[in-house]
């Protein structure tokens, strides 16, 4: 195997195994747990589903409660480096 891969095909295929492994983690969490997916043919005999409460749950993670809570910034010390402000949070 080590003749056939190249040393510098590593990093690409560490990238490409990471989106695959984000694509099949998304894909996943659809099929499980998004309200609209309706897999059982109880939930696909109904057109609408009356299901307000469990949509706020799947929209509203854990990942963006988190990121709610921080400012909407990449490199925070970066910018406020930059622009001359001083405020840190």
């Amino acid at each position: 195997m080590a003749r056939w891969i190249k040393p510098e095909v590593y990093p690409l295929m560490a990238a490409m195994g990471f989106v695959t492994t984000m694509c099949v983690f998304q894909l996943t969490r659809n099929i499980l747990m998004n309200p609209d997916v309706r897999i059982n043919k109880t939930n696909r005999s109904t057109a609408v589903l009356e299901n307000a409460e469990e949509g706020e749950k799947y929209a509203r993670h854990g990942l963006r409660k988190f990121l709610s809570q921080r400012r909407p910034e990449v490199m925070p010390a970066l910018n406020s480096y930059f622009s001359g402000s001083s405020d840190d949070k």
